[in-house]
């Protein structure tokens, strides 16, 4: 690495050449990368314009008229079901669920209905797995199979939403559902059944890599594959938004292959393994807005498939807004990875908030050769950092096994961030030598408090311009 150099006049050119296409299919790449890179927040600004939440009739369909039962122990499943039922058959409208607690089992979501939790309303979900059958087709750490039925689901519907001051309970805890990890931390002990027994978890991955028919990844009972909060499945214009989701199976919010998605002032707190609080999977225009992540994984984790799979289906994730979040406890508060075969491009998030001693980094890329994809064009600005544990900023193409599937990480820039403790390694830059981490950009950032500065393996293009180490003026302009 080669460190305090003048910029080449070249170089600008480069940069100006640094965004893969990202608009329509027939949009040619050096097209679109020059109206990016002429003005990044402003080609943001344009796809907030194409991301319109949904809205629906002005009918209301109470659950208690179908006969729920808010004591939180009559089994509500049914009402529920008939009161979506009968909305999306009238046209529309919203499904009100009123003050009290409502047990039930999963929640399948029909076109143009809206889930609607009052304030004081509250749903436990079942922690009964047999209420999750039959198996549904679904997506389970970026592998499509037929699994138990996330808690909320829809599968190709168009106009949905869940909304509301109301609380959505998983109740997941050390004695359900998260013991199935088969750790100790999580309630698993020897002799426990877990999706590690005869390497049932592998044995998904293993027909994926062989290409068996999705129809034929039959799981559910006897592999302890823990099913998703919320999840649209090919879905049209998704609105998630006020409420509280506690208490998670595994990853909570979790959009795949959809297009026009906002979450909106959603609280998301569960410590839970795997508990990603938002995961946009190979999804198109999606806004994360005003909302606040409190969970036992990454906070927001971009994602696009895994492995063979991802590279079957081959949809990215972009065009992804992120905007006003605070993250708390978490493996990273805005994250890319790992499960990204399929590509992520396109990613912007703007004034948010982050601080925990239990929150490890604030930006993180993972990859890997047996992921393989192409992470570009991810912009942050006004981030204001208070505690991280490891770095502040992580590139690794390392995550995971190896593989023939070299993956390219380029166009990141950093702008306008704070950080009060940066944990370990301020910048940690780790790229293949045929694959360097490339044109990664820090502008006006401060970081204090961190034991290494910075750290880099194979990077090309790296750039500090007005940046603070632990009071230190650090230039960097490698080539």
């Amino acid at each position: 690495m080669r460190t305090n150099l003048i910029f080449p006049s070249a170089f600008v050119l480069v940069l100006l050449l640094v965004f893969a296409s990202c608009t329509k299919r027939t949009t040619t790449s050096s097209q679109t990368e020059e109206t990016i890179a002429a003005d990044a927040w402003q080609y943001a600004a344009d796809i907030l314009t194409q991301i319109v939440p949904p809205t629906f009739p002005d009918k209301d369909f109470k659950v208690t008229e179908f006969g729920a039962v808010g004591d939180g122990k009559a089994d509500n499943s049914a009402a529920i079901k008939q009161a979506i039922e009968a909305c999306s058959s009238a046209g529309g409208g919203r499904v009100v669920v009123p003050a009290g607690d409502y047990l039930s089992g999963p929640i399948y979501l029909e076109s143009n209905v809206n889930l609607h939790l009052e304030k004081g309303a509250r749903i436990l979900f079942s922690t009964n797995p047999k209420d999750y059958l039959p198996l549904v087709y679904t997506r389970w750490e970026g592998v499509e199979l037929m699994n138990y039925s996330p808690l909320i689901y829809a599968f190709e519907e168009t106009n949905i939403a869940v909304t509301g001051e109301g609380t959505l309970d998983g109740q997941a805890n050390e004695t359900n559902w998260w013991p199935w990890k088969g750790n100790k931390k999580y309630g698993w002990n020897v002799g426990m059944p877990s999706q590690n027994d005869d390497d049932k978890r592998l044995a998904l991955f293993e027909m994926a890599e062989n290409n068996v028919p999705v129809s034929e990844r039959k799981f559910g009972e006897g592999y302890y594959l823990r099913p998703q909060f919320v999840q649209p499945y090919r879905c049209k214009n998704v609105l998630i938004e006020g409420v509280t989701i506690v208490n998670s199976p595994m990853w909570i919010l979790n959009p795949v292959l959809c297009t026009n998605v906002t979450i909106q002032g959603v609280r998301v707190e569960s410590q839970g393994p795997n508990s990603d609080g938002c995961d946009p999977e190979s999804c198109k225009n999606v806004l994360i807005k005003d909302c606040y992540f409190n969970t036992g994984d990454d906070c927001i984790a971009i994602k696009s498939g895994r492995n063979a799979d991802g590279r079957r289906i081959n949809v990215p994730s972009e065009n992804i807004i992120i905007q006003n979040c605070s993250m708390a406890n978490g493996h990273g508060g805005v994250v890319i990875g790992s499960e990204i075969s399929g590509g992520v491009r396109n990613v912007f998030a703007e004034n948010c908030t982050m601080n925990s001693p239990l929150l490890d980094r604030a930006l993180r890329i993972k990859t890997s050769s047996m992921r393989g994809g192409v992470v570009e064009n991810v912009y942050l600005r006004n981030i204001e950092v208070g505690q991280v544990a490891e770095q502040v900023i992580r590139v690794n193409m390392f995550y995971e096994d190896s593989g023939p599937h070299i993956p390219s990480v380029r166009n990141i820039e950093v702008r306008d961030m704070t950080v009060q403790n940066g944990g370990e390694v301020g910048v940690l830059l780790e790229g293949y030598e045929e694959s360097p981490v490339q044109n990664l950009r820090l502008i006006n950032v401060r970081i204090n408090n961190v034991r290494v500065p910075y750290k880099f393996s194979n990077i090309k293009s790296i750039s500090f311009e007005n940046v603070t180490i632990n009071g230190e003026l650090v230039e960097l302009q490698n080539k």
